[in-house]
């Protein structure tokens, strides 16, 4: 395969991403990549901590597909075994724990919701169970080992709930570690994440310096704000859209969204190009136009990207006759 020059791929690479965890070293893997014509490895974790996606997921399963589209590795790790533990990150109490056999029910239909963002050819799925859980409690110990309890208390979470006094489980010490080894079995180049996943990202690449591993680089793309404009979308708060949703339930919802985040989600979850995201951004300074009409190319944008054109004007259609 040939690959794109390195500034190109950047080019891809960095749009809409919030961070990159260091820039200088991703230009140095992507070089190597083109010199040795050998794809990057690019992980992201999923957990299956319900039976369903949200259009807030395709923020950063978007940016995987990029790296597919650049004809990268891309491993989607689904956590059913992390999923037991429950991520910690920005949780204000101990997150309810799932079973194996939970983990995986909810699994089940994570592909298929995928598979229309994701190049399901050329993806590489593996679950975290499958070395996760054939760990001696020796390999345990000398995992927990590889941090500190200081190291921890510095995520934001973490620190919040120690000094207000709400209870952290021991086990949720674990979590960001277990994310970590799932870096150094698959002896990944890049990992993906929202944000919030930051601190959880970087142990992996610290892991894989314990390990004698070339650490990975980390790639955090925003967190989409859920229908009430308030929190980040989650099925938990009832502010999501999810992707198996109806063309009509996605195109009303998408208009009930307050007018202050229509830019953002213009941004994070439709597939317009700069110049069009910019002239966006102009009408919503306009006073000259309402923003109920940009609303509605919003809604129309996001249909036509889980369904087609005719579904979006379909859904519109709909909205005109019958819930106006």
């Amino acid at each position: 395969m040939k690959f794109l020059s390195v500034d190109k791929q950047i080019e891809l690479i960095s749009r809409g991403a919030e961070e990159i965890i260091p820039e200088v070293e991703l230009r140095s893997k992507i070089e190597k990549s083109i010199k040795t014509n050998k794809p990057m490895i690019v992980k992201l974790g999923c957990d299956p901590s319900r039976p369903d996606l949200h259009i807030g997921h395709s923020v950063v399963l978007r940016k995987l597909r990029h790296f597919q589209d650049l004809g990268h590795q891309a491993v989607l790790v689904i956590g059913d075994f992390t999923a037991m533990i429950g991520d910690p990150s920005g949780r204000n109490k101990t997150r309810p724990q799932l079973t194996l056999d939970e983990a995986r029910e909810n699994a089940k239909t994570y592909l298929d919701q995928a598979k229309v963002i994701l190049d399901m050819n050329s993806l590489k799925v593996c679950y975290n169970s499958e070395w996760l859980d054939n760990m001696s409690f020796s390999e345990v110990i000398k995992l927990a080992s590889s941090t500190t309890v200081a190291r921890m208390l510095e995520r934001d979470d973490f620190t919040k709930r120690y000094e207000s006094e709400v209870p952290i489980s021991l086990h949720e010490f674990l979590y960001p570690l277990a994310q970590a080894q799932d870096s150094v079995e698959l002896i990944s180049d890049i990992e993906l994440g929202g944000t919030d996943q930051k601190f959880n990202l970087l142990m992996g690449r610290n892991l894989q310096k314990e390990v004698g591993q070339e650490p990975q680089c980390i790639l955090t793309m925003p967190i989409l704000e859920g229908t009430d404009g308030v929190e980040k979308m989650s099925k938990s708060y009832g502010n999501d859209i999810g992707i198996s949703d109806s063309a009509n339930d996605m195109y009303g919802k998408t208009l009930s969204i307050p007018d202050n985040i229509i830019f953002s989600w213009f941004n994070l979850a439709t597939n317009i190009d700069s110049s069009e995201l910019e002239n966006i951004k102009k009408k919503l300074e306009s006073d000259s136009i309402n923003p109920m009409e940009i609303k509605r190319l919003l809604a129309r944008k996001i249909v036509e990207f889980y369904y087609d054109s005719n579904s979006a004007l379909e859904a519109e259609n709909y909205f005109n006759t019958v819930i106006v």
